[in-house]
């Protein structure tokens, strides 16, 4: 729908959106979600009882099911979200051999500073691209190197386009941060070694708990190297030189919280019914193709994303290309973004829309599974009557 056919209906006859959470983390519940859904939690319970590790060993056997995660790989549920899965990798494993930092967004770059300026990693290298770019992926030398990178940036809305760039006979590790591609996109398994993510990405999951997936690559390179720094306990995943396999079996390094157990539970037991993998990224799939449309009728918005096949189908991120916004001061731009955002919170039809703070101004739709294509095509009309009513009032 054109912005003009938009103006020229009154605010009675634009449908809202039946659930208007279009955050980027946390994301919406599931359709239908209640609290009733977690009436099975082992609340007052210890993690350490067998209830509470039998729940954690079903949330991470579901992990399995639902991503089709290679038998010979572990699952872990780890503390601090993705960031404290990611971090807990790249502080045991990295320094081994040389590593290659590549970044196109803001958690991709908070990863570049931990390696450069934390560890202090003496074979480097950092390759970088801006917002809505990709770097050159086929000029990393994933044979000899590491490689750490972000599958999809959740910033950015910048995503690789698969794993063909990584070498299949490699003799470094690749760590890739999947925390807004897991559950959207399909990941290639055999080309990862060290995979992590967040409940409260993709599924709409609660906060705080990360996971961390292993290739035997990775295991034997736990086992095998130890770091010349030191470790804090809530980073040890191994002790006396061996892996601590229980922290794959329900055993978490801390405690975890049972009712956000008990709610990822019910999302991947959900996930099952839409059609597991395949199903979930079919619903993103058409949330994306749903802004894809109004994109291609308006030609005052755009994707942040420059090339089709390196756009996110979860963390959709657009950009205004009016010439009455983009001869703004950057601060004005940001500015205008805001009052957009606002907007649409005023009205209720969609909340958590503003650009992350570091990226260019905009806005960021998730479009996730949980998302409803539906709720996703009743926003759009209205952005596009946020942007007349703000755009007016620029002199």
């Amino acid at each position: 729908m054109t912005t003009a056919a938009v103006l020229a209906r009154p605010d009675s006859l634009l449908k809202r959106p039946g659930v208007p959470n279009f955050s980027s983390g946390p994301c919406a519940k599931r359709p239908g979600w209640s609290l009733k859904a977690l009436s099975n939690a082992a609340l007052g319970r210890s993690h350490r009882a067998k209830i509470g590790k039998t729940r954690l060993k079903q949330a991470i056997d579901l992990t399995r099911e639902v991503l089709e995660v290679p038998a010979d790989y572990l699952i872990g549920i780890v503390p601090a979200s993705d960031t404290g899965a990611y971090e807990m990798a790249m502080w045991t494993m990295l320094g081994a051999r040389p590593v290659t930092m590549a970044a196109w967004e803001s958690f991709g770059e908070g990863w570049v500073t931990d390696a450069v300026k934390q560890l202090k990693l003496a074979d480097c290298e950092t390759l970088t691209a801006p917002y809505g770019e990709i770097v050159n992926l086929r000029k990393i030398d994933t044979k000899n190197r590491d490689v750490c990178f972000t599958w999809n940036g959740t910033t950015s809305g910048v995503r690789v386009p698969d794993a063909d760039w990584i070498a299949a006979d490699r003799e470094g590790l690749t760590f890739c941060d999947a925390t807004s591609a897991a559950f959207a996109q399909r990941l290639d398994w055999p080309k990862l070694d060290v995979t992590t993510f967040s409940w409260q990405k993709a599924l709409g999951g609660e906060a705080a708990h990360g996971m961390l997936i292993l290739s035997p690559r990775a295991v034997q390179r736990l086992e095998t190297y130890k770091p010349a720094w030191p470790l804090p306990k809530i980073f040890r995943l191994t002790s006396g030189g061996k892996l601590i396999k229980g922290i794959f079996e329900g055993e978490t390094i801390n405690t975890p919280s049972m009712l956000c157990v008990e709610d990822y539970i019910d999302a991947l037991t959900w996930a099952k019914k839409v059609g597991g993998l395949t199903g979930l990224i079919k619903r993103a799939d058409s949330n994306t193709r749903a802004i894809a449309s109004f994109v291609k009728a308006n030609d005052w918005i755009d994707f942040l994303a420059v090339k089709p096949k390196t756009r996110s189908n979860t963390s959709v991120c657009l950009k205004f290309t009016d010439p009455a916004v983009t001869r703004l001061s950057a601060d004005e731009q940001a500015n205008f973004a805001k009052a957009i955002v606002a907007y649409l919170e005023k009205e209720g039809v969609g909340f958590d829309l503003g650009h992350y703070r570091d990226a260019p101004p905009g806005l960021r739709i998730w479009c996730g599974a949980t998302v409803q294509t539906r709720d996703v095509k009743a926003l759009l009309p209205w952005i596009a009557r946020a942007f007349a009513a703000e755009k007016a009032k620029l002199k």
